[in-house]
């Protein structure tokens, strides 16, 4: 059987596109698309991706109307928290399990994120 292999994009809608990319840019890192086919676009590194649907009702992303939530795979989640809390965004530990440390945020637009620094 053929298969993917890996996200190719993650497309959603935004009240402000630029600002929202430069945003995402600026504190998370994740590079700005590029504007033709001879640029370079954001490569994560290898590693876990979980595919996992909830149920319609589910309280996880926050608010009742958000239909997902992105989590990015962080080598240091104390050092991106430190980060992140200096640029004056609010961030709140999650807590940890035999997966990792977990962090949540929200991006300019009120999406929910969850930083994830995977157990060695």
């Amino acid at each position: 059987m053929e298969r993917v292999t890996g996200i190719g994009g993650f497309f959603f809608r935004a009240k402000d596109p630029k600002a929202l990319k430069a945003w995402y840019a600026d504190h998370l890192g994740v590079s700005l698309t590029p504007g033709g086919a001879d640029g370079e676009p954001w490569e994560q590194a290898a590693g876990p991706t979980v595919f996992e649907p909830f149920k319609a009702d589910t309280t996880y992303f926050g608010r009742p109307e958000q239909q997902w939530m992105i989590n990015f795979r962080v080598a240091n989640l104390g050092r991106m928290m430190t980060q992140l809390k200096g640029a004056g965004i609010a961030v709140e530990m999650e807590g940890e399990d035999a997966v990792g440390r977990f962090a949540r945020l929200v991006d300019p637009e009120g999406n929910p994120i969850q930083l994830w620094e995977p157990a060695p």
